[in-house]
C-alpha cells in the first residue's frame, strides 16, 4: 500500500491525465487516471480516494453525475470541478452537489497542484478543529475514556491510527471494562461522526427478532408486522453499527450478518428488493471469539471479516494506577448530578479502592462511586459495606482450571452474591440483558 496522498483524477482528455501523472511522479500525489467516469466511480467505491478531480463535460456520465454518485458514497471527500466551458450557473449546481472547488481550463499543472495542496490543507484542518470539538463536547457528557496507563495509552494510539478510515473493529475485553466506549471514540474520531452511531445487543433477542430490528421488515411479513419498518441498518446509514455481544447470535444469523457485511446490502423480511447500506461496522465481545471460530462455535470467516483491527481492552486490576483517576472522575460526575458537595474519599479508603480486584471492572466501580457520593453527607467519602479485599490467585474462582462453562457460572454466581441476589443490578454488573442473564442462571441451574 503506498504512503502517498492518492488523487483521482477524471477527464475524457488523454493528453491532460498523462501530463498530470508526470508531474506527480515526483510529488506526494499518486495519481489514478480515468477517461471514462463510470469506471472512475467504480474505482472509488472499492478503493476511495484522498481527493477527485474531474471534468464537468464527459459523455455517459458527465461530471456532476459523478459527484453525485461520489457524494453517495462520501460525504466528505474533497472533489475539485475543472471545465472549459465554465459558467455561474454550471458553477454554483457543482458547489451546490458539494463539489469543494471549480477550476477553469485552460490552466497548469502546478497551478492545479497547487490548488490541490490548498485543498487538502484546508480540509485536514478543518477536520481537525471538528474533531477537538466533538472530543470536548465527549468530556463534557462525560463520555470520556479514562486511564494512563501504558495499556491504555496502546488503546488510544490504536484508534488514533484507524481514525480516517473506515475498516471493522473487533473489540474484546470483559464484561465492564467500556467496550462501547471504544467503539463511542472510534465513531466519534471519525469523519462520519456527524452520522449515526447505532448500538445493537446481540445477546439481548432471539434469531426473529434480531433479523427484524437489523434488517427491517414489510408489512405482513409475519404476524404482527402492521406496517412496513425500516431495521437498524437502514437508519445507520453512512454512520457506524456496534454490535455489542456479537459472540452469543446463533449461526444462522452470523451468516446473514457476514453476507450484509460483504456487500453493504440488506433485504428486509418479507421482501427480496435488495437495499444498499453504507455502514461500518464494529463489534465487541467478552468472550474470545478466535477461540470460537477455531473450536466451530463461531463462523472463522464472519471473524476475520470483523477482525480487521482488533483493540483488546486491560481489565481493570490489571492497571490500578487508574483507579484514583477514575474515582475522581466519577465523584466529580456524580457530585453534579446529585447536587452533592463532596470532594473524593479519604485516604485510607482510596487505598482499599485501589486493592481490590474489581471482577466488574469500571461498571463495578462506577457503581460503587456512584452509591457513596448519592447517600453523601461529608464531603469527604468513607467506604462502607466493601469488602475490598483482592482475592489471591490460588484461591480466585479458576483456581483448578475449570471448564470455560463451569469458569462462567462460578462468575455469574459471585456477581449475584456480591449484589444480594439482585438480578437487575447483576446484569448491569456483567453487562448483560436481564434476559440473558436469565437464561444462563437457568442454564446453569
Amino acid at each position: 500500500m503506498s504512503d502517498k496522498t492518492s488523487l483521482l483524477f477524471v477527464d475524457d482528455d488523454p493528453k491532460a491525465g498523462n501530463l498530470l501523472q508526470r508531474f506527480c511522479e515526483d510529488s506526494p500525489y499518486e495519481c489514478h487516471v480515468f477517461r471514462d467516469s463510470v469506471k472512475a466511480l467504480e474505482y472509488f467505491c472499492s478503493h476511495g480516494a484522498d481527493l477527485i478531480i474531474t471534468d464537468l463535460r464527459m459523455p455517459v456520465m458527465n461530471g456532476i453525475e459523478l459527484l453525485t454518485g461520489i457524494r453517495e458514497q462520501d460525504t466528505e471527500v474533497p472533489v475539485i470541478i475543472v471545465t472549459a466551458h465554465s459558467s455561474q450557473d454550471s458553477a454554483i449546481e457543482a458547489l451546490r452537489l458539494g463539489a469543494t472547488d471549480f477550476l477553469k481550463k485552460p490552466f497548469d499543472m502546478e497551478e492545479l497542484l497547487l490548488l490541490v495542496d490548498k485543498t487538502l490543507e484546508r480540509i485536514s484542518l478543518r477536520r481537525e478543529n471538528r474533531l477537538l470539538r466533538r472530543q470536548l463536547q465527549h468530556v463534557r457528557d462525560g463520555n470520556v475514556m479514562i486511564g494512563r496507563s501504558p495499556l491504555m495509552e496502546k488503546v488510544y494510539g490504536v484508534i488514533s491510527k484507524i481514525s480516517d478510515i473506515r475498516c471493522s473493529v473487533l473489540i474484546q475485553g470483559e464484561s465492564g471494562t467500556g467496550k462501547e466506549l471504544v467503539a463511542q471514540a472510534i465513531h466519534q474520531n471519525s469523519p462520519a461522526a456527524d452520522r449515526p452511531f447505532v448500538v445493537i445487543d446481540c445477546g439481548a433477542l432471539n434469531d426473529t427478532l434480531l433479523e427484524s430490528e437489523l434488517f427491517g421488515h414489510e408489512k405482513g411479513a409475519f404476524t404482527g408486522a402492521v406496517g412496513s419498518k425500516q431495521g437498524l441498518l437502514e437508519a445507520a446509514q453512512g454512520g457506524t453499527v456496534f454490535l455489542d455481544e456479537i459472540g452469543n447470535i446463533s449461526d444462522a444469523m452470523q451468516m446473514k450478518l457476514l453476507r450484509v457485511i460483504q456487500e453493504q446490502q440488506v433485504t428486509r423480511v418479507g421482501s427480496i428488493r435488495p437495499i444498499k447500506i453504507n455502514v461500518r461496522f464494529l463489534a465487541a465481545s467478552n468472550r474470545d471469539l478466535e477461540e470460537m471460530s477455531r473450536d466451530g462455535s463461531f463462523r472463522a470467516d464472519l471473524y476475520h471479516r470483523l477482525n480487521v483491527v482488533k483493540i483488546t481492552i486491560p481489565p481493570l486490576r490489571a492497571r490500578p494506577g487508574d483507579i484514583p483517576l477514575l474515582v475522581q472522575h466519577f465523584v466529580a460526575q456524580f457530585a453534579t448530578e446529585y447536587n452533592r458537595d463532596v470532594t473524593g474519599f479519604d485516604e485510607s479508603s482510596m487505598k482499599r479502592l485501589s486493592a481490590y480486584g474489581w471482577p466488574g471492572n469500571v461498571r463495578e466501580l462506577r457503581n460503587v462511586v456512584e452509591k457513596h457520593v448519592a447517600l453523601a453527607s461529608d464531603p469527604v467519602l468513607v467506604l462502607e459495606d466493601f469488602d475490598a479485599r483482592r482475592p489471591a490467585p490460588e484461591t480466585g474462582i479458576d483456581a483448578d482450571q475449570p471448564t470455560l462453562a463451569e469458569l462462567e457460572r462460578r462468575y455469574l454466581l459471585r456477581v449475584l452474591d456480591s449484589v444480594g441476589g439482585n438480578r437487575t443490578q447483576a446484569a448491569r454488573v456483567l453487562g448483560i440483558d436481564k434476559s440473558t442473564l436469565w437464561r444462563k442462571i437457568q442454564q446453569y441451574s
